[in-house]
């Protein structure tokens, strides 16, 4: 074995990188790049692209390319999403079962009956105080025993009674807010109308392979053994490496999914029983809650009929903006009597004046 260097005669090759090739000679075969450890370019640990690195990776899109100036901030994303979000707001219901019609020519159509139980507008989200423009939807009716102080305090604001379920709908636009208090009734589409359908799948709870994801399964015989259901092998070491790619079908929790059904039209509405029946199926088991929309991939429905619905809330509350300014002075009067401790004797004497007393004669 050679016997090892001093570090004192390598100390001069530190400040010329060329002198140790004038060291060990013009002719040798060594030189200041051979002993540099070789460094791969290619492979599994630096990517399997030939492709050159890119040096300027800004270098499309441009404004000198005769694109416009990219923008940024609220503004500009509400005016990238105004062609595909609806006009004016959506309903919440309440998703009953399926049944069928029969067409004129006695074809069988499938359809799902939604109904709409005590649906309100809650509040109003706009652009100035939360970015963007939104309807806030409440449905059915819940005790007030079973919701919190703040959450009361919110619907006593408003003169409503407490929601069992809310939701945000985005609108387009300030044309699409709503005063709060106002119901909705299934007149709010028409039918043949096309709507989306938004709502939570069933839940299956842990599925395996074949039923999660429709695999074909495993021989019975020829030495197999307790893998007739089995999804088989899960990280290849062909090409990818011994590793479970990120993606990897596989056995899981299935189903309770966020599900979009498109473009169902509406084949009939009834305002006594609150239902909408919308044609094919909705995702969800019976008693789920569903959002319906105007359709997004449709033309909004036309201007003569959202003025119709606009003249039907004014007549059926007229007064709904009155209502709102009255329940907030209360909902105030209330919070100072409550940091007063004087709540028990309002409440004791009733929120509310009785109305005079009207003798009966005979």
């Amino acid at each position: 074995m050679a016997p090892r260097l001093p570090s004192g005669c390598w100390r001069h090759t530190q400040q010329s990188p060329t002198s140790l090739f004038f060291l060990l000679g013009r002719n040798s075969l060594l030189s200041p790049q051979s002993l540099v450890p070789r460094t791969a370019k290619r492979g599994v640990k630096y990517g399997w692209s030939t492709l050159p690195s890119r040096s300027k990776p800004f270098r499309f899109n441009q404004v000198t390319a005769g694109l416009p100036a990219p923008t940024t901030g609220p503004a500009a994303a509400l005016k990238r999403r105004e062609n595909t979000t609806p006009v004016r707001t959506g309903v919440l219901a309440i998703k009953k079962g399926m049944t069928a019609f029969m067409g004129r020519t006695g074809a069988r159509i499938p359809c799902t009956v939604l109904q709409m139980d005590e649906v309100q507008i809650v509040a109003n989200k706009t652009r100035d105080k939360n970015g963007y423009w939104a309807v806030q939807v409440g449905l059915g009716n819940r005790r007030p025993a079973n919701v919190g102080a703040p959450l009361l305090g919110y619907y006593e604001a408003k003169g409503i009674p407490p929601k069992k379920h809310l939701a945000e709908f985005y609108v387009r636009n300030q044309s699409g807010l709503l005063p709060p208090g106002v119901k909705l009734l299934p007149d709010w589409f028409y039918v043949g109308q096309r709507v989306d359908v938004r709502s939570n799948s069933r839940g299956m709870g842990f599925a395996g392979g074949m039923k999660r994801h429709g695999f074909k399964g495993q021989g019975k015989s020829h030495g197999n053994s307790l893998n007739h259901r089995t999804i088989g092998t899960t990280g290849p070491s062909q090409g990818g490496g011994s590793r479970v790619h990120p993606g990897k079908k596989m056995p899981g929790r299935m189903g309770n999914e966020r599900v979009t059904v498109q473009n169902l039209p509406i084949l009939m509405i009834d305002n006594e029983l609150g239902i909408i029946v919308v044609k094919g199926c909705v995702a969800g088991p019976k008693g789920c809650v569903v959002k319906v929309q105007d359709a997004v991939k449709k033309a909004p429905p036309p201007p003569e009929f959202l003025e119709t619905t606009k003249r039907l809330l004014e007549e059926r509350f007229p007064d709904a903006e009155e209502k709102l300014e009255v329940a907030r002075k209360r909902h105030l009067e209330l919070k100072e009597a409550r940091r007063q401790g004087r709540i028990e004797e309002i409440m004791a004497s009733g929120l509310f004046e009785a109305p005079p007393q009207v003798e009966l004669t005979a």
